[in-house]
């Protein structure tokens, strides 16, 4: 597959700047590939769009990520924290990205939030990501939490307000760690959870902290090129009784989101089952992908040339999924992360 492949065309007042009113109030547009069918509805429809199901979602939870402070020299600079690498006594180490890079040299010093946080760089990785020691005379990572902001991705052209600590959250979101939010389940709201249950579905829990890559663009132009970022993930033996469940029951395991698939995917084992335990991923999924666990897929429009498009076009079919997106664009859904969802109803269990 090649990334022009990838390509569409998106008119930029479609790119959704702010969550809907209310987290079910979406549109959901709604693929059957078994069919080759495309219909619209709302994602408050989604409990009665398919039989009893095992919805699996992803519990991670966005931290405060980006930083903003000042250099010794007085200059500023900007860190966006990406993964925890150690705690030791008052400090914590930390991977990160930073700018700019002529003031965040190894061995330079500076204070955030108002000085209630005092970082040093300590080296730097030939990827470019900095390694930092953070220090704080209350616990970091609640120090984090009160001064850093919300890791809004590039594309929302405008600064995070108190709100988006809520609507860029899951409803579910537990295990802090993500510096993007898994944004299929941000449609999903405590009422909407109550209805699937009600309508016979199950809820199992994933958790995979979504790193900075996942805003990457492809930049190589055969996708056989093209090297993932990996992701820490966690799989609870809840979820692998859960999964082996529907799999005797016959019915569908329906991931929330593309970091669900990734994350089940890479963790399955014979006869579409999965394995528990912690790891890390940098699974690549691209057609002709064959899905040995997940069965439908509720997701958001993703990015032109992203990873996550060419998940979907493996998941869905490539034309299929074209002429999805061209319906989409036609019927002004919104796009990305605060925007409208769509469900691949997939194969039959």
């Amino acid at each position: 597959m090649r990334a022009q492949d990838l390509d569409y065309a998106l008119p930029e007042e479609l790119i959704a700047q702010q969550p809907p009113a209310e987290r079910d109030a979406g549109r959901l547009l709604v693929v059957d590939p078994s069919r080759g069918e495309i219909r619209h509805h709302r994602v408050r429809d989604l409990p009665l769009l398919l039989t009893p199901s095992l919805f699996v979602v992803n519990d991670t939870r966005v931290i405060a990520a980006r930083l903003r402070g000042l250099c010794e020299d007085g200059g500023a600079v900007e860190l966006l924290l990406v993964e925890r690498l150690g705690t030791e006594d008052a400090s914590e180490r930390w991977l990160a990205l930073g700018r700019p890079a002529k003031r965040l040299r190894p061995g330079c010093s500076f204070d955030m939030g108002s000085g209630r946080l005092e970082i040093t760089v300590e080296g730097r990785r030939p990827s470019g990501e900095l390694e930092l020691r953070i220090r704080a005379d209350e616990p970091v990572e609640d120090v984090i939490a009160s001064v850093g902001e919300v890791p809004l991705p590039p594309y929302i052209r405008r600064a995070p307000v108190e709100g988006d600590r809520t609507r860029y959250q899951t409803v579910y979101a537990q295990e802090p760690g993500a510096v993007a939010a898994p944004t299929a389940g941000l449609h999903l709201s405590e009422s909407l959870l109550d209805e699937l249950t009600r309508a016979g579905h199950r809820i199992a829990r994933i958790t995979l902290h979504v790193g900075p890559g996942t805003f990457a663009p492809i930049r190589v132009e055969d996708l056989a090129d093209h090297r993932m970022h990996d992701e820490r993930f966690r799989v609870p033996e809840a979820t692998v009784d859960a999964v082996a469940q529907a799999r005797r029951e016959h019915c569908r395991v329906v991931a929330v989101g593309t970091t669900v698939v990734r994350t089940l995917e890479s963790t399955a084992e014979g006869a579409g089952h999965v394995r528990a335990g912690e790891g890390r991923t940098s699974l690549f999924i691209q057609p002709p992908h064959r899905f040995a666990v997940v069965d439908s897929l509720l997701t958001n429009f993703h990015l032109p040339r992203s990873s996550l498009l060419a998940l979907v076009m493996a998941f869905g079919g490539v034309d299929l999924v074209r002429a999805a997106y061209v319906a989409a664009v036609e019927h002004r859904y919104r796009f990305f992360s605060y925007g409208d969802a769509m469900l691949l109803t997939g194969r039959a269990p």
